[in-house]
C-alpha cells in the first residue's frame, strides 16, 4: 500500500468514526424542534438513549465479528446499517418511530469505532498506534462536542429532517474508501461467540432504562409494572455477571477490572460520560425553552466543549510523558469540577458568557482525561488484551453516558411535570409548543411565561445532579495510580512486539 492510500485509508476511517461521533450528539440541538413538530415531550431522552444504548451493546460483538470474517466487511456492513437508520430517521413521522430508527443508525455506528481501531492496529506499528490513537480520539472528542452547533445550523437552515439526511455522502465515501483500499489475509477460525452474555447484557440495560424514563409517562416510580421491571433489569445484568465467568471468551472479561488502572479509569470514565452527555443535552434546551433562543444560538453555547477538548489533549500527552498519567486526570477532573459548580449559578438571566465559561472548562477536563484514560488502559494491558480493553473503555464511558440521559431526563419530566401543573393547567401539548417558535407564537404572553419559569425550575434540578456527577468524577480521579507510562505498562521489560507494516498488515484470525 502506497503512502497515497494510506492516507485516503486512514481519511476514511476518520471520516466515518466522525459520523458515527457526530450523531450522538447533533441531535440535541435540533430536539426542541422535533419535538414541536413530532410531539412526544416524554420521550426527549429515548431519541439519544436509543442510540447510545446500541451502539454501545453491540461493540463486542462487531469485535468478534471482525475476528472471524475481516475487518473491511463488518466495517462497511456498520456504515451500510448506519446510513440506513439515518435515512428512515429523516422520514420519521412520529418519536416513537424516530427512536427505532435512531437505535438502528446505533447498531451501525457500533461497529464503527472498536474496527476502527482494529484496522489501525492491524496496519501500523506501536509508536505508530500512539500517535494515530491521539489523533482519532480527537475527532470523536471534537466530531460529539461540535455537534450540537452543526444540528442548529442545520436545523434553522436546512430543517431538522437533514440532521439525518447529511450523513449520506459522507458515511458513502468513508465506506467506499475502505472497501476499495483495504486489503486483508482472513484466516477463518472457530470463534465461540457470547451471543447470551450479549443478550442478557442488552436486555438488563434496556429494562433499566425503561424503568427509569417509565415515570415519564405518569406512571409513579414506585408502581408495580415500574418495579417489576427494575427487577428483571437486575436480574439480567446479574445473569449477564454470572455468564461471564463462564464463557470462555467473554463480551466483557471481568478480570481486566483488577487492574486498578482500568477499574478507576473505567469508573471515571463512565461518570464523565454521563456528565458529558447531561451537559450538551439539556445546556440546548434551556437556552431554547427558557431564554428563547434558536437552535443555532443553542449549538454557538454549546460549541466552546469543543474547543476547549483538543487542546486538553494535546497538554495532556505532554505532561502523561513527563509527570505520568495521574496529574492529568487530577487535572482534567478538576476542570470538570469547575464546570458543574459553575452550571449551579444558571438561572433565567444567566448572560451566554457564564454557560461558553463553564463549557469550555468541562471540555479542558475531557481532552485532559479521555487521552489519559485511553493512553492508561492500552499500556496497563498485553497486546492481546488491548483491543477488548479498549472496547470495555468506550462501553463504560457511553453506558455511562446512556444510563445518565435516561435518568436526567426522567428527572427533567417529572420535576417540569410538577412544577408546570403547580403554576397552571396547562398540558404536555402546550409545554412541547414552547420550544416550536411558530407554535409558541400562538401562545398568550402569560402562558409562555408559566411554561419557561416552570422549565427552568425543572432543569435546576438536573443542574444538581450534574454536578453531583462532576463531584464524583473528581473523587474517582484522586484513587488513580500513581506512576509514569513505562511503570505501568504491562509489557514492561517485555520483548518487543513485531511491528506491522502498512504494506503487510496482519492476518484476521484467532491469534
Amino acid at each position: 500500500m502506497s503512502r497515497s492510500q494510506t492516507v485516503l485509508l486512514v481519511f476514511g476511517l476518520m471520516l466515518g468514526m466522525a459520523l458515527a461521533a457526530l450523531d450522538t450528539t447533533v441531535v440535541g440541538t435540533a430536539m426542541p424542534t422535533i419535538i414541536g413538530k413530532l410531539g412526544g415531550v416524554s420521550l426527549y431522552s429515548w431519541v439519544f438513549s436509543a442510540y447510545l444504548l446500541t451502539s454501545t451493546t453491540t461493540v463486542p460483538i462487531y469485535g468478534k465479528l471482525a475476528d472471524l470474517y475481516g475487518r473491511r466487511p463488518v466495517f462497511v456492513a456498520g456504515v451500510g446499517l448506519f446510513l440506513l437508520g439515518s435515512v428512515l430517521s429523516g422520514a420519521a413521522q412520529s418519536m416513537v418511530q424516530l427512536i427505532i430508527f435512531r437505535a438502528l443508525q446505533g447498531i451501525g455506528a457500533g461497529a464503527v469505532l472498536p474496527i476502527t481501531m482494529t484496522i489501525i492496529g492491524d496496519l501500523f506499528s506501536i509508536e505508530q498506534r500512539a500517535r494515530l490513537q491521539g489523533l482519532f480520539s480527537g475527532v470523536w472528542g471534537v466530531s460529539s462536542v461540535a455537534g450540537p452547533a452543526l444540528g442548529g445550523l442545520i436545523t434553522d437552515h436546512a430543517g431538522w429532517r437533514w440532521v439525518f439526511y447529511i450523513n449520506l455522502p459522507f458515511g458513502l465515501l468513508s465506506a467506499l474508501l475502505i472497501l476499495v483500499l483495504l486489503r486483508e489475509r482472513v484466516e477463518h477460525r472457530r470463534h465461540r461467540i457470547d451471543y447470551l452474555g450479549s443478550l442478557t447484557l442488552t436486555t438488563g440495560i434496556s429494562l433499566l432504562l425503561w424503568s427509569l424514563l417509565h415515570g415519564d409517562r405518569g406512571a409513579a416510580w414506585t408502581s408495580a409494572t415500574n418495579l417489576a421491571v427494575l427487577t428483571a433489569a437486575l436480574v439480567s445484568l446479574a445473569a449477564f455477571l454470572w455468564v461471564e465467568t463462564r464463557v470462555p471468551e467473554p463480551v466483557l472479561p471481568l478480570g481486566l477490572f483488577k487492574n486498578r488502572v482500568i477499574a478507576v479509569a473505567s469508573l471515571a470514565g463512565a461518570l464523565s460520560g454521563a456528565t458529558m452527555f447531561g451537559i450538551t443535552s439539556f445546556v440546548p434546551l434551556f437556552v431554547q425553552g427558557v431564554q428563547l433562543g434558536t437552535a443555532t444560538d443553542a449549538g454557538t453555547v454549546v460549541a466552546p466543549l469543543s474547543m476547549g477538548w483538543p487542546v486538553g489533549s494535546i497538554v495532556a500527552g505532554q505532561l502523561i510523558v513527563r509527570f505520568g498519567y495521574r496529574l492529568a486526570v487530577r487535572i482534567g477532573a478538576s476542570c470538570i469540577l469547575a464546570g458543574g459548580l459553575l452550571l449551579l449559578l444558571v438561572t433565567e438571566t444567566t448572560p451566554r458568557s457564564l454557560l461558553v465559561l463553564l463549557l469550555v472548562l468541562v471540555g479542558l477536563g475531557l481532552g485532559f482525561t479521555s487521552s489519559a484514560f485511553v493512553v492508561a488502559i492500552q499500556n496497563a494491558v498485553t497486546w492481546a488484551q488491548r483491543g477488548v480493553a479498549t472496547a470495555s473503555s468506550q462501553f463504560f464511558r457511553t453506558i455511562g453516558g446512556s444510563i445518565g440521559v435516561a435518568a436526567l431526563g426522567a428527572v427533567l419530566t417529572s420535576s417540569w411535570n410538577a412544577h408546570a401543573g403547580a403554576e397552571s393547567a396547562l398540558g404536555a401539548v402546550n409545554r412541547s409548543a414552547l420550544l416550536d417558535p411558530a407554535r409558541r407564537a400562538t401562545l398568550a404572553a402569560a402562558d409562555i411565561d408559566v411554561l419557561r419559569h416552570s422549565l427552568n425550575q425543572a432543569l435546576q434540578d438536573v443542574y444538581v445532579l450534574v454536578a453531583g456527577l462532576a463531584v464524583l468524577v473528581f473523587v474517582a480521579a484522586w484513587f488513580f495510580p500513581r506512576g509514569r507510562a513505562h511503570e505501568l505498562s504491562a509489557e514492561a521489560g517485555a520483548a518487543a512486539e513485531p511491528a506491522p507494516t502498512a504494506a503487510e498488515p496482519r492476518a484476521v484470525g484467532k491469534r
